[in-house]
């Protein structure tokens, strides 16, 4: 289509060029105006005794970090925050997939805060894959109440494939957590294998949910993880699943008397509840803080505790012993070569693993 401006009849008409499109960013914006300051030890610990939860978040991130530099700061600032930690009530808390434990924590949180006062800090582990090595870490989405809760704080974390399921820098978080005024602390694990064993030797309380129709007392009793449970809790205790849920109650109890009695001198109780609907919460958490008061009075709370520090000091030297070994520069080398020698049935595994060890061993002499 022809434009009239371009006949010759219009020799005197200009065309002035339209207004120029303004720039997408802001020219007068300073560069590395908002550029992220690394902050330093003091600031990360002085960020934390005030209850700062940025910079508590940062700190519990660095903590998680592998860098050596991130690790090495990470351990000032956890050191320097020690003194301050050990004045929470530690909260473990498990069970099967579907369980319910998110809805319950959210139900368990708002309660607790409302009766008791204080802060939560909340440390949900969630399973990284095996195979991409991800995490969805959504266990916020499932806890509405407590995320927008102004005295609490709801950090997941990956498991990274460590002790199988607890996120191996949990225990120091815990420490942050207390350092920074949470005086109460959830620890949720995925509910599957060793995870549960961690996580027993880092809480005061370990919290067990359960659901209905899952097996009778000998399959209670099958479940190693039902030894270390200081309360059994039964969820979606409600509707038509109430008699359901009282006739598994009456199953455990009947499982829990066949164990011997725990060192803490504390019989495990059953009881039921439903997370979604709120029935039966106050019941759970009356339960949780009498064992606090019973075990603080006969002295085992102070041993546990003990116990565990002592757990986590070897937890540690093997954790440590093993990356010094994979990580090692001239042992990267012979791993290929006995790993090939063993997959072509030229030596057995357990051949192969003394040999590089006592290379390891030569190699620090």
């Amino acid at each position: 289509m022809e434009h009239p401006e371009n006949d010759p009849s219009y020799a005197g008409l200009t065309v002035n060029s339209g207004v120029e499109s303004a720039p997408s960013v802001n020219p007068y914006l300073k560069k590395g105006r908002f550029a992220h300051r690394q902050l330093t030890v003091s600031d990360y610990v002085e960020g934390i005794l005030k209850g700062n939860v940025t910079v508590l978040g940062q700190a519990v991130t660095l903590v998680e970090s592998t860098h050596p530099d991130h690790q090495k700061t990470a351990q000032e600032v956890i050191e320097k925050c020690l003194p301050y930690s050990g004045n929470s009530i530690r909260v473990g808390i498990s069970g099967v997939p579907g369980a319910g434990k998110s809805t319950s924590i959210d139900e368990f949180g708002i309660h607790v805060l409302k009766e008791y006062g204080g802060r939560l800090a909340v440390l949900a582990i969630d399973p990284s894959s095996e195979r991409t090595k991800g995490s969805i870490l959504g266990d916020k989405t499932r806890m509405e109440k407590l995320s927008v809760h102004p005295d609490s704080f709801i950090r997941p974390s990956p498991s990274a494939g460590s002790l199988g399921g607890v996120a191996r820098k949990t225990r120091e978080t815990i420490i942050l957590c207390e350092a920074a005024g949470f005086d109460k602390i959830f620890v949720e694990t995925v509910g599957v294998g060793q995870s549960e064993t961690a996580c027993h030797s880092m809480v005061d309380f370990f919290l067990l949910i359960q659901l209905a129709g899952t097996g009778d007392e000998l399959q209670g009793i099958k479940r190693g993880i039902m030894e270390m449970a200081d309360g059994i809790i039964i969820n979606k205790c409600d509707g038509n699943n109430v008699d359901k849920c009282q006739l598994a109650a009456t199953q455990f109890r009947n499982a829990l008397h066949l164990f011997p009695m725990p060192d803490s001198g504390w019989s495990p109780q059953v009881l039921t509840y439903s997370g979604f609907y709120g029935y039966g919460i106050k019941e759970v958490w009356d339960m949780v803080y009498k064992y606090i008061d019973f075990v603080k009075d006969n002295g085992y709370f102070q041993h546990r505790r003990n116990e565990q520090a002592k757990f986590w000091m070897y937890e540690s030297i093997n954790e440590q012993l093993k990356n010094s070994f994979f990580q090692h520069p001239t042992l990267a080398d012979m791993l290929q070569a006995e790993e090939k020698m063993v997959l072509e049935g030229r030596k057995t595994s357990f051949v192969a693993a003394h040999q590089l060890l006592d290379a390891y061993f030569a190699l620090l002499h």
